[in-house]
């Protein structure tokens, strides 16, 4: 059984794990063993349950990172047992009993909020569910204003939405009470707004990391400084 770290990746809303091709690329170059899977972004609750499972699959310890609303994912998820520490990179870190549009109210709203398109999706034997994307045309100043214009415009274009349920859900658990914490805040976050980021990682406690001028897609765009971050905590939980 290894007892250097895997990283695990887990991306955000409107992203992919194609989002983390730098930073996988960067991690690699160190030997560092890391996966990076899909996130359903179904739900909180079923989103968390699957990247715990993809966690507890690995052999060894596991250092869990997550993007935006993969932070929430990673506070839920970390409970796993071979968890042995957290990562959050421009991301929500819930407390429990706390749910995003919870911890969001209590600051400025971003621009991303009033750049939402709604979609639907069939449930089985149920109402139609509601998903969101970010409109086209603000993609690029919401979400990644610091990656070349050619790359945004193919970000913007490959989205995948989120369940809208997914704001509403709270935390049953909050794994940083009890495992160590990083965190990376992108100093020009117009998704979530940077205030966020702070009073979270700060909250738990996170040695934290701020990039002045970075954007929501600090991942894409920065992806050495992510990457530096995340082996930090590699390092710490060796």
């Amino acid at each position: 059984m290894s007892t250097t770290p895997t990283v695990l990746l887990v991306h955000g809303a409107f992203a992919d794990a194609t989002s983390w091709s730098g930073v996988i690329e960067e991690l690699q170059k160190h030997g560092v063993p890391v996966i990076a899977p899909p996130n359903p972004l179904r739900g909180l609750a079923s989103d968390a349950a699957y990247v715990a499972s993809v966690a507890a699959q690995i052999d060894g310890p596991v250092v869990l990172v997550g993007h935006s609303y993969g932070g929430a994912l990673i506070t839920v998820a970390g409970v796993t047992e071979n968890v042995v520490g957290l990562v959050y990179v421009a991301a929500y870190v819930l407390e429990e009993g706390e749910s995003l549009g919870e911890l969001q109210g209590r600051f400025p709203l971003s621009p991303l909020v009033s750049n939402l398109k709604e979609w639907t999706y069939p449930i089985p034997d149920g109402e139609p569910g509601v998903e969101v994307t970010i409109a086209e045309d603000a993609f690029p100043s919401v979400f990644a204003a610091d990656v070349p214009a050619d790359v945004t415009k193919v970000l913007a274009a490959a989205q995948r939405p989120l369940a809208a349920s997914a704001f509403g859900e709270t935390a049953p658990v909050a794994a940083w009470q009890t495992k160590p914490s990083w965190a990376l805040v992108a100093g020009a976050d117009e998704a979530i707004n940077p205030e966020v980021e702070r009073f979270g990682a700060k909250r738990a406690g996170a040695t934290i990391v701020e990039l002045e001028g970075a954007s929501h897609a600090v991942a894409v765009s920065r992806p050495k400084e992510v990457a530096d971050l995340i082996r930090d905590a590699v390092r710490a939980t060796s």
